[in-house]
């Protein structure tokens, strides 16, 4: 069971408490209610909705660094023990992705289905990465938060949703110098494109048209690694896409967890 210099992550559940769990995993920079548009659906379709917050991020706590993709994985899977669920449906959007890859090719007997949102198995260069911790330790998070909102939103609908793009920059800027940093790291060393063939779960991949951060051209390579994998790319969105175009993600992933059956 995996602790966070002896805390757990900070966790939210919503549904109903019998209802096969659905973990959702954010994207660095961001912290649980980055996954709010998607809650409703889920829940009404009778999941029950497990988000977290990787270390350093939101409430979780903050331990110094560096961190590694097994760090994640296991407080991922630590926090599923914690909760004595054996066997859930993994859902992760950018590093939240790469985590839950990590998580399906090295423990498949945890995870029931897998959707992969505008996320990479390798996401290169690597200095664009450690180039990127040095801004955060140097000037704070506040020092990126207009990159990452560009990134994260095409510019229409980031002028035209202004409360919107408050939220998600109080996320950006109140997460962690550390723990935002330490997860850079963690992608710039992060390699999982032969893992890709260890994945054995049910994997919907889903790109967004305008993603510039991980373009459909990643989505795609994963899909094609993953025997079975589907790809579906959502026109008018950025990265986040689960804000811009939250409906489309909510269809697609009740569907794809339905489709996969009951973890249970």
């Amino acid at each position: 069971m995996s602790e966070i210099s002896g805390a757990f992550p900070h966790y939210v559940l919503d549904g109903q408490e019998d209802g096969p769990v659905v973990l959702l995993s954010n994207s660095l920079g961001s912290d649980l209610r980055m996954w709010d548009p998607q809650v409703g659906p889920l829940v009404s379709a009778g999941f029950r909705v497990l988000r977290y917050d990787h270390r350093g991020h939101g409430g979780s706590p903050a331990p110094p660094g560096p961190y590694t993709l097994d760090d994640l994985g296991a407080d991922l899977t630590g926090l599923l023990d914690r909760l004595g669920v054996p066997r859930a449906h993994l859902a992760g959007l950018s590093l939240g992705g790469m985590v839950a890859m990590h998580v399906a090719a090295r423990a498949p007997e945890r995870v029931a289905s897998l959707v992969l949102c505008c996320t990479s198995a390798k996401l290169g260069p690597p200095s664009r990465w450690s180039d990127r911790a040095a801004a955060v330790r140097a000037g704070g998070t506040t020092s990126i938060a207009d990159g990452a909102i560009g990134r994260w939103l095409t510019p229409g609908y980031a002028a035209a949703h202004p409360d919107t793009v408050a939220v998600l920059r109080e996320m950006i800027e109140t997460t962690s110098d550390e723990g935002y940093a330490s997860c850079c790291g963690v992608i710039e060393r992060m390699d999982q494109l032969d893992a890709l063939g260890r994945i054995s779960a049910p994997t919907l991949v889903i790109s967004a048209a305008e993603d510039q951060a991980t373009p459909p051209e990643h989505g795609r390579r994963i899909a094609d690694g993953i025997r079975g994998a589907r790809l579906e790319i959502v026109p008018g969105a950025a990265h986040l896409g689960s804000f811009e175009q939250p409906e489309r993600f909510g269809e697609l992933m009740v569907q794809h967890f339905r489709q996969s059956g009951d973890p249970r």
